[in-house]
């Protein structure tokens, strides 16, 4: 999976998985942008890929705000000229709690990053794609999207929403030469998930994550670059005529009702 020539924009690439596939493209060729609105951690995947010599640039921005994400697109354009891949990934966990408690300001917190921000992002950089006539964009939903999750509701509800603008957005561009798709990751070794162990059992997230592990088929959680594989698979012209499809990568989880029995 060849990405000499090609520029690849990742949201969320100062951390976990967007940060796995910022590096990912980089070491196959691509010219990056890198956003985040942690400016530090953005900086420091820029950095480092610029430290072993390709092309990155780093944008802070806030993904719910059309300027913010208007401002990242000019700057891929400012910069490179166009834009091939397009790693649709900023979202957050928010709070644990059911429903009847979930305070409302968060729920829309969530929402507004994880929906909205998609959303835009799409907003302005499928034309970019659409001039070209060429670029492949991978969102970020989850296992979340696929069933119900007890205490996330606003993360549940928004994963269900990535997939169905996946589907929504891949239909208006597939004949014009672009590809809309997305990635349901289970359990991934990243600050998230350490924070949803965390939430789940604050007095022990170690035994929460053991336990999650063993409840998993291959007995462990995705790493971060196992991730950004897919992501790269999905943006590669390997996937030419893939459009409109979402990918589990969760160690067989959703495979199985009910907790893994070893025989």
């Amino acid at each position: 999976m060849e990405y000499v020539g090609k520029v690849a924009l990742v949201t969320g690439g100062g951390n976990g998985i967007g940060r796995a596939t910022a590096l990912a493209f980089a070491k196959n060729g691509a010219r990056l942008i890198v956003v985040d609105r942690d400016e530090a951690a953005g900086e420091a995947v820029a950095a480092e890929i610029r430290q072993n010599g390709g092309e990155a640039r780093f944008v802070a921005a806030d993904v719910t705000q059309a300027a913010d994400v208007q401002n990242y697109v000019d700057l891929a354009l400012a910069t490179y000229g166009r834009i091939d891949c397009f790693h649709n990934n900023a979202g957050i966990e928010g709070i644990l709690a059911p429903i009847v408690d979930y305070d409302e300001a968060e729920f829309d917190r969530v929402m507004a990053i994880n929906v909205k921000g998609v959303f835009l992002g799409l907003k302005y950089v499928l034309p970019v794609m659409l001039r070209q006539k060429w670029g492949a964009v991978v969102n970020s939903a989850s296992v979340g999207a696929l069933n119900g999750s007890p205490g996330l509701v606003p993360y549940t509800a928004s994963k269900h929403a990535v997939l169905g603008i996946t589907r929504t957005a891949s239909s208006e561009v597939a004949r014009q030469g672009v590809r809309v798709n997305a990635i349901c990751p289970g359990s991934v070794e990243t600050r998230m998930m350490q924070s949803l162990m965390a939430m789940g059992n604050p007095s022990d997230p170690e035994a929460a994550s053991r336990l999650n592990a063993e409840n998993t088929p291959t007995g462990r959680f995705s790493t971060p670059d196992e991730v950004a594989g897919l992501v790269l698979y999905l943006c590669s012209d390997i996937a030419a005529n893939i459009t409109g499809s979402h990918f589990v990568i969760d160690g067989g989880r959703t495979a199985t009702i009910g907790p893994f029995t070893r025989y």
